[in-house]
């Protein structure tokens, strides 16, 4: 069997809150990384529709805001729901062209009651089949304005041969038991989504790759204020306070030993191609293995739940 997979990170901006132009760039993407023969294809955090810039610039924690109201309904009616078929046209697109997608979105699910939106990481096969929703455990500080907390229910893995690929969002990439949850599964391809920054991938990145002894990938998105579009109601005032890039991309990928494959890139929309090599992963795993040899199940042990969480039984 071929030891090396091709992967691409697609490293870009949404159309903001626009949920159907993003998808069709995403799908733009999705097609060129198959076209360099990828067969796998990240994407950042939250891109479809977009991270919740707002809530930091405009004092997202004033309570029972009219502003923060409005801005709440807008992005709940862009968020997806894959029930009503938001993702189809990218599944099929993703079984024409052989692939796999990992996309950070924002869900409004309705097994919660379709309203409530959650920080999900959507994992599509080659078959053009949504294998998991991963909702963000714990939204990050702010985004606790916005997104509700998710569940182990998407805390899984999953075949792109030669790996086994598992993914969290942003910040829960520093939870130890969440990614412990993830190798004992067998993870030996670790994808990470985050909205961007090079400042949250360029350290921890590598410290994972070493912690687990596989390869470690981080998509980021970017945003600055000519991503701000006219129709957005409050486009000036955000305009004015954001004077820099909110995102400035970050994506990277690191070996099993903790060095750089691929050093984060910055303030550049870009398709990044990379080839891996599992043989690589064998390699590392040697001398240690933190679910295997180096593991003491009879001292440590970690219970998950994997139920998706519901009000109904």
């Amino acid at each position: 069997m071929n030891q090396q997979l091709k992967i691409g990170l697609a490293q870009i901006s949404p159309i903001w809150l626009n949920r159907e132009k993003t998808l069709d760039k995403v799908a733009d993407f999705v097609s060129k990384a198959a076209d360099n023969n990828a067969k796998l294809v990240v994407f950042g955090e939250a891109l479809v529709p977009g991270y919740p810039f707002w809530l930091d610039r405009l004092n997202g924690a004033e309570f029972n805001s009219t502003t923060q109201k409005q801005i709440h309904a807008i992005y709940a009616l862009e968020a997806v729901c894959i029930e009503k078929g938001h993702l189809d046209t990218l599944c099929k697109l993703a079984k024409s062209k052989n692939i796999s997608i990992y996309l950070g979105t924002i869900e409004r699910p309705n097994d919660r009651g379709g309203h409530s939106l959650y920080c999900s990481m959507v994992f599509i096969s080659n078959q053009g089949e949504i294998k998991s929703v991963h909702r963000k455990l714990m939204p990050t500080y702010e985004e606790r304005l916005s997104w509700s907390p998710g569940d182990g229910h998407g805390l899984v893995t999953h075949q792109v041969p030669p790996f086994t690929v598992g993914g969290l969002n942003c910040w829960e990439n520093w939870l130890p038991l969440a990614r412990s949850a993830l190798y004992a599964q067998g993870e030996n391809l670790h994808v990470s989504i985050w909205p961007g920054n090079k400042r949250n991938t360029e350290q921890l990145i590598p410290v994972i790759a070493q912690e687990s002894r596989s390869y470690v990938v981080g998509v980021s998105g970017l945003f600055s204020a000519k991503d701000i579009p006219d129709e957005f109601p409050f486009s000036k005032e955000m305009r004015n306070v954001t004077t820099e890039a909110l995102a400035d991309g970050g994506s990277c990928i690191a070996a099993p030993d903790g060095s750089w494959v691929i050093e984060p890139l910055v303030n550049k929309e870009d398709l990044i191609i990379a080839e891996i090599d599992y043989r690589k992963v064998l390699e590392e795993r040697q001398n240690f293995d933190p679910s295997g040899h180096y593991s003491r199940p009879d001292v440590l042990s970690l219970n998950v739940n994997w139920e998706r969480q519901s009000i109904i039984k």
